[in-house]
């Protein structure tokens, strides 16, 4: 996990961009029918909007949000510290998939005067998704990423990160 305000940056833009990618392939994926090849490459017209959205609501405000909110629900001296991690990335999805969605609806779904109902569907669409492909895939590969990217030799913070 990020020590550092110029780590965090870094772990942030990792985590935004493989999660804002991934939602927006979904939703476009939602919208079209199904997924295909052309999804892949709509997508990134869309992430030069949303990831710049993403980065400053969880770099700013929910990032901050989420772990205080975890620290409060995980005791990382009493129980496993990775707890804290799932606690903080559940967080996290719990304030950012209503956000980035109200922004998506906003911006691309011509809600129209059914903002508020096409902003709820769309939320109910995209946490799930948002959930477990934080959980089972984004989170872990991000962390990869991100202690390849950030290696602290011979301590013991490292080796346990490690473990994590």
């Amino acid at each position: 996990m990020p020590r550092t305000k110029f780590e965090d940056v870094i772990f942030t833009i990792i985590m935004v961009f493989v999660m804002v990618y991934a939602m927006i392939c979904y939703n476009i994926a939602l919208s079209t029918g199904g997924m295909s090849s052309s999804v892949f490459l709509s997508a990134f017209h869309e992430l030069v909007i949303m990831a710049p959205v993403a980065f400053i609501l969880d770099f700013f405000f929910v990032g901050k949000m989420a772990k205080k909110t975890a620290f409060k629900l995980i005791n990382p001296e009493k129980e496993n510290p990775f707890h804290l991690v799932l606690a903080i990335s559940a967080v996290s999805v719990m304030w950012m998939c209503p956000l980035m969605s109200f922004v998506a609806t906003l911006l691309f779904k011509n809600a129209g005067t059914n903002l508020i109902p096409v902003w709820l569907q769309t939320v109910a669409l995209n946490f799930p998704m948002a959930f477990f492909w934080q959980m089972c895939y984004a989170g872990p590969f991000v962390r990869f990423v991100f202690r390849l990217i950030f290696r602290r030799a011979g301590s013991a913070a490292a080796a346990a990160e490690e473990c994590a």
